[in-house]
């Protein structure tokens, strides 16, 4: 079965090939964000943890940011040494320095979540622009041999049903990761702001 789909998208015209081949970068690409996105938020809790372990009992901020310095995703760490490199003490100005670098953080938490979402919207209707082709190409040859007999509609119509399960096998997942991703993101931020409170309080009393 397997190796009748690849012959006949290799006996499939040049756009049908494209389009596959566009649905083909798209897969990809995603199933790489998945992935990465998996490890980056599986490191960002874990560091969280282990920092917010350190905050609770070390109340020296030079030892505090010592101990984060191999922290690099988790964002409790990255906002408290943020906060610190500004040097600043008064409450208005953390206040800012806070909401400001809180937004860095919540980027780089949604980062790559974009072309999740661009993916799952657009790849059905890639796909369905080859399923059009190859139904034209079906008509094409029944006007070219004069019938319609299986043996000349059967291609096309392999052609279209190839690049429609092409365009969800690359929607689906996508689809998937975007809206699981997406929530785990917003409650890391909920998180990151609730924490940003405390880091508040640490610096503004000095």
């Amino acid at each position: 079965m397997e190796g009748s789909a690849i012959n006949l998208v290799l006996q499939a015209g040049f756009i049908v090939k494209l389009v596959i081949l566009t649905l083909l970068f798209f897969s990809v690409v995603s199933w790489a964000i998945i992935f990465y996105k998996w490890k980056y938020f599986k490191k960002a809790r874990k560091e969280n943890e282990v920092f917010l372990e350190n905050f609770g009992r070390v109340k020296e901020p030079r030892t505090l940011v010592a101990s984060s310095r191999m922290m690099f995703v988790g964002p409790f760490g990255n906002l408290f040494r943020a906060v610190y490199s500004e040097g600043i003490s008064d409450r208005d100005q953390v206040k800012r320095s806070l909401k400001r670098f809180l937004m860095l953080e919540a980027a780089k938490l949604e980062k790559y979540l974009n072309f999740l979402a661009t993916t799952g919207s657009t790849t059905p209707f890639i796909g369905l622009f080859g399923t059009v082709w190859g139904i034209m190409n079906s008509f094409k040859g029944i006007g070219s041999a004069g019938t319609a007999s299986l043996a000349i509609v059967a291609p096309g119509i392999a052609e279209a049903l190839i690049a429609t399960a092409a365009g969800l096998a690359a929607a689906i997942p996508a689809v998937i990761g975007y809206n699981y991703y997406l929530s785990t993101a917003k409650r890391l931020i909920i998180e990151t702001q609730d924490f940003a409170e405390e880091v508040l309080d640490f610096f503004s009393k000095g």
